[in-house]
C-alpha cells in the first residue's frame, strides 16, 4: 500500500498540481476521490477548508496545494524547485500568478455575461504575454521540468474546451508560450492527471454553470 494518499475530484486544477508532482518525482500514490456536495465526515476532519486536494502521509494529512507541493520536495526524490534561493523564491512567485491565472479561467467558465467573459479573457491574454517575456523553453525555466510547469499543465488544459468555442487568440502573438503549451499537452505526468473522460466531464460541468460558454456549447452541439 501507498503511504500517500491523494484526496481529490476528477476537475480540481489544484489536485492535478499534487498530482503532476508526485509523477515527476516517480513517487507511488492512491488518489483517493470525494464527493464535495456531500463531504463525508472523515473528510471534514482532514480538510478544514472542506476543499480538495488534501494529501495524506500515513494518516497525517496536508490540505492545499501550495503546501503539498512544498511537503513533497521537502520529503520525495527528485527536486521540482531551483536550487538557488533566489530562483526558487521566483518560482514561487510564478506559481502564485498561475492561481491568479486559474482564478480568471474560472470566471470564463461560469459567468452568465458575455462582456465579463470577453475582459477576462483580455485579462488572460496580457497575463500569458507577460510570461511569455519570462518563459525559456520547452519548459519554464528552460531544459528543467519545474512546479511551475505543474502549475500551468491544468492551466493549459482548460484552453482545449475553450479554443473550440471561441476565437480568442490569446496564444497567436506568443510562440514560447504555445510552445511550452504543447510541450505540456504531451508529458505523460499531466496527460495523465487526469481520467480519460476529463474532456466529457468538464464540459458537463459547464453546461451545468448554464454561463456563456454553456450557451456557446449547446449552439456548437
Amino acid at each position: 500500500m501507498p503511504a500517500l494518499t491523494l484526496v481529490s475530484i476528477p476537475l480540481c486544477p489544484y489536485v492535478q498540481r499534487a498530482a503532476i508532482s508526485l509523477a515527476e518525482k516517480g513517487v507511488s500514490f492512491e488518489r483517493k476521490n470525494v464527493d464535495l456536495s456531500n463531504r463525508p465526515e472523515w473528510f471534514k476532519k482532514i480538510s478544514p477548508l472542506g476543499k480538495v486536494p488534501v494529501l495524506l502521509d500515513g494518516e497525517q494529512p496536508i490540505f492545499e496545494s501550495v503546501p503539498i507541493l512544498e511537503y513533497l520536495e521537502e520529503t520525495q526524490p527528485n527536486p521540482l524547485h531551483p536550487s538557488d534561493p533566489l530562483r526558487r523564491a521566483q518560482h514561487r512567485a510564478w506559481i502564485e500568478f498561475g492561481s491568479t491565472v486559474l482564478a480568471d479561467l474560472w470566471v470564463v467558465e461560469t459567468s452568465p455575461d458575455r462582456d465579463t467573459v470577453e475582459k477576462k479573457l483580455e485579462i488572460l491574454r496580457g497575463k500569458f504575454e507577460r510570461i511569455e517575456s519570462e518563459a525559456k523553453g520547452p519548459w519554464f525555466d528552460g531544459e528543467k521540468f519545474s512546479l511551475v510547469d505543474t502549475v500551468f499543465g491544468p492551466v493549459f488544459r482548460y484552453f482545449d474546451l475553450i479554443d473550440r468555442l471561441i476565437d480568442h487568440g490569446i496564444f497567436r502573438n506568443t510562440p514560447k508560450v504555445a510552445a511550452w503549451r504543447q510541450a505540456l499537452k504531451q508529458r505523460p505526468s499531466v496527460i495523465n492527471a487526469v481520467s480519460p473522460n476529463y474532456p466529457v466531464l468538464l464540459e458537463r460541468f459547464v453546461q451545468n454553470q448554464k454561463g456563456y460558454l454553456a450557451s456557446l456549447l449547446k449552439q456548437a452541439a
